[in-house]
């Protein structure tokens, strides 16, 4: 007979939790401004890229996937401008149109990094692996529709809106293979550790080392000292 504390502890909509908030994580730090998402989540039949930019990352692994973000001209322009602004650039040297090259590749670098601190956290939370590949940009034109096929058995699709601090709106479709994970013992789920304060401990152990020795050095002066009748 099955423990009673056996049970499902993500599924489906624990995934694409997760996944929003990788998003915002990386984009309130990158852009330094308040993104947010809708508490409704919609049940969709097709996923797709969407004009005026298109961004999809596959992932493969403990199971499958396809994310996709979808800007509009005026939320790519904002948050490649806010990050930029926040990474010391002029104003004055920024593109000024979301067709540029440097847009794409910045919300793609961006897409990156939300889908690596996603499987981040898939391999603490859920003690499983899932890889990812580079992110492909798309710049689109409003006639233009691209629908992207995934290899899923039971594909599951689902769409979130997001808002920036302007109010701009952009979109994270996710299709991915019907799962579930069930906790089969307690473990701990470590946490990332922090570089920075990995660096501290480090440099106090160093000065921690080197003053050591100094401190015998001093007693065995004093001892020789003092046998001296000094």
């Amino acid at each position: 007979m099955a423990s009673e504390e056996t049970g499902v502890v993500y599924g489906t909509e624990d995934l694409l939790t997760s996944l929003c908030n990788s998003v915002i994580r990386v984009l309130n730090v990158a852009t330094q401004s308040k993104v947010h998402y809708s508490a409704m989540v919609q049940r969709i039949t097709k996923i797709g890229l969407k004009p005026d930019i298109g961004c999809f990352v596959l992932f493969d692994g403990g199971f499958s996937g396809l994310v996709v973000l979808n800007f509009d001209g005026d939320t790519a322009l904002e948050i490649y401008e806010k990050y930029m602004l926040n990474m010391g650039m002029p104003k004055s040297e920024l593109a000024t149109s979301f067709t540029s090259d440097e847009v794409a590749n910045i919300l793609g670098e961006l897409m990156n990094q939300i889908v690596g601190d996603f499987t981040g956290k898939i391999r603490r939370e859920l003690q499983t692996n899932i890889t990812q590949n580079q992110p492909k940009m798309l710049v689109l034109t409003k006639q233009v529709m691209l629908s992207v096929d995934t290899p899923l058995d039971r594909p599951e699709l689902r769409r979130v809106s997001f808002f920036t601090e302007k109010n701009n709106i952009f979109y994270l479709e996710l299709a991915i293979d019907r799962t579930e994970f069930i906790k089969l013992h307690d473990f701990d789920a470590h946490e990332v550790p922090d570089p920075d304060a990995l660096l501290d401990m480090q440099q106090s152990s160093q000065k921690t080392d080197a003053a050591a020795p100094a401190a015998a050095s001093e007693d065995d002066n004093a001892e020789l000292l003092k046998s001296l009748g000094m």
